[in-house]
């Protein structure tokens, strides 16, 4: 019996090698082979979901009706009227983020670029929003962002534009970390010289393809780091301007192009990760108002065969703010403030056992998994603010503050971007709106290299977005202006006439949710203020996104599908 099944466990297995040979995968249009060296090379790679970043849970996306939750406009504002929309499915952050995570952010800073002190105090968040003229909140000045007992609360006093900076920034660790832990790059233990030497991790010489551009930047030299190398930027990345000795790892992805050089005797060519390989993650950013809103209401808890069974005023179920439940009933479900003069309740019996903001994992979360998306800190979103934002924009994936950009080229000939001075790409306004055809194109590259050499607008941010210019850029070779900027499309308002006669302008940002001294109106997740992006409060946070690519529905198991035939291989006769 033993022999028998041995032969059997042997034969099984031919018989899955010869399977597995006859089924490689071919080209539905012309019967090539895929991942075969001898005839070209041609790629297909291996389709798969895509997996959350660090932080983030799935949010499966829908039609709703954006603002419908708003039961009354107690200010008059008109400026969330009911509209259905759809947000497609994407990921959001479980939580807010909190103070620990900026101070690893500070940290990354302080280490990577010790010298750039005007880095770090451009990151550092302001403090002072705690202090009021009529409070003793010195405490909080002092303690609140660095002191142990606060590090699992809601980092507040950031910018827009700092919580812009950050996404940038946790793309780049997220994805470094990704490839140095699959060997892609050098691992962390080879970066850091074995432990030896103490060279600083996180900064990659971005030599290879790059050149002298790539080394010095193109607005100057770059900003000394620990280690005299630049850190990982994705884009540099993708654009094969990072690699080379150093840099590269034991466990690069075989390169099948029959022109690949060999990188070793036994490994044969080998190359970077590319986008379609599916490694690297999509870039974290702020949500949308929109994803915002749809994530915070969670309907998706009360939705049967498409049917919602009962609409929310917040994000739970019923019309109150406490819990119904058993063991729970009675207890705040959310941070906010009850009333004048009420933060908590009477002591020996805190109702929502907070003060000031609480930790970012409080209370219980919503049906999709998110905490906090009702008080404890309102939240910063992408959207620039306009009162009449849901009857004006599109129904699906509503948003409204496109900046288009494009990559500014160092090297036309070889598709090489230009660094500013932290090994990040330049962009400049788009010039069009379509692809240029080819000779255009290049024109138009040629003319960008030729101004290569000047300063960047010394306004611009870290990340080398630059302001655009709301008048249009002047497209020399399609003889018309094309407008890149469409924060406030096809509306009337007068940048002249800010804070003379309105405080709405681009940089105008909507921040939503409620806080910890907001009363129970603003915890629905229809309401929406605005703040200037370059101010900072004691009342607002902010959490990231991410865009899903591929099929919207998470979870397929279990539902109905209607079946779909697998394409037949070819067989030359």
């Amino acid at each position: 019996m033993k022999v028998l099944t041995n032969t059997a466990l042997v034969m099984l297995g031919l018989g899955v090698m010869l399977s597995s040979c006859s089924n490689k995968q071919q080209s539905q249009k012309t019967g090539l082979a895929y991942n075969d060296r001898t005839n070209g090379g041609y790629l297909r790679y291996r389709q798969s979901h895509p997996s959350p970043g660090p932080g983030l849970v799935p949010i499966e996306g829908g039609t709703f009706v954006l603002g419908g939750s708003a039961d009354q406009d107690v200010a008059y504002e008109y400026n969330n009227l009911r509209r259905r929309v759809t947000v497609p499915s994407f990921y959001m952050d479980e939580t807010e983020v909190s103070n620990q995570d900026w101070l690893d952010y500070l940290h990354w800073i302080n280490i990577t670029f010790p010298t750039d002190n005007e880095l770090y105090y451009n990151a550092l968040p302001d403090t002072l929003v705690w202090r009021k003229p009529l409070s003793y909140n010195e405490p909080y000045v002092d303690n609140y962002l660095r002191h142990p007992a606060f590090q699992d609360y809601p980092v507040v006093g950031v910018t827009w534009e700092q919580a812009q900076e950050y996404c940038v920034w946790r793309t780049d660790r997220t994805n470094e970390n990704i490839l140095r832990e699959k060997g892609i790059m050098t691992t962390w233990k080879e970066q850091a010289g074995g432990g030896r030497n103490g060279q600083v991790a996180g900064a990659a010489s971005a030599n290879g393809a790059g050149g002298a551009n790539a080394a010095a930047g193109v607005n100057g030299a770059a900003v000394g780091t620990a280690d005299g190398k630049q850190p990982f930027n994705t884009d540099m990345y993708l654009n094969g301007q990072v690699q080379g000795p150093g840099i590269d790892g034991k466990n690069m992805i075989k390169d099948l192009n029959p022109n690949a050089q060999a990188t070793n005797g036994r490994n044969g060519a080998r190359r970077p990760a590319r986008l379609e390989d599916g490694i690297l993650k999509q870039g974290y950013r702020l949500p949308s108002e929109a994803e915002w809103e749809y994530a915070a209401l969670a309907l998706a808890g009360n939705t049967q065969f498409e049917n919602i069974n009962d609409g929310r005023i917040y994000p739970w179920d019923g019309l109150g703010v406490r819990s119904p439940k058993k063991n729970t009933r009675g207890l705040i479900l959310a941070n906010f403030k009850r009333g004048a003069g009420d933060n908590a309740g009477v002591g020996g019996g805190l109702n929502d056992k907070a003060i000031i903001t609480a930790p970012v994992r409080s209370y219980q979360p919503n049906d999709f998994g998110l905490y906090n998306m009702a008080g404890n800190v309102n939240e910063w979103v992408a959207d620039t603010y306009r009162q009449t934002s849901f009857e004006e924009m599109d129904d699906l994936n509503p948003f409204r503050g496109n900046e288009f950009t494009n990559k500014r080229l160092a090297d036309p000939t070889k598709g090489q971007y230009a660094k500013d001075k932290y090994g990040r790409p330049i962009k400049d306004p788009a010039k069009s709106d379509k692809k240029l055809k080819y000779s255009d194109m290049i024109a138009q590259q040629q003319a960008q290299a030729a101004n290569a050499n000047q300063p960047a607008n010394s306004a611009q941010p870290a990340s080398g977005a630059v302001t655009a210019n709301a008048g249009g850029v002047k497209d020399p070779l399609a003889g018309k202006a094309y407008t890149n900027d469409y924060r406030g499309y096809g509306d009337s308002v007068n940048n002249s006439l800010y804070g003379t006669t309105t405080l709405v302008n681009n940089h105008s940002k909507v921040y939503k949710g409620g806080s910890w001294n907001d009363l129970s109106y603003w915890l629905n997740p229809a309401t929406r203020r605005f703040m200037d992006q370059g101010d900072a409060s004691a009342e607002v946070g902010f959490r990231c996104a991410m865009t899903m690519v591929g099929a919207p529905e998470i979870y397929p198991q279990g539902k109905p599908h209607i079946p779909v035939k697998k394409a037949k291989n070819y067989k030359a006769r």
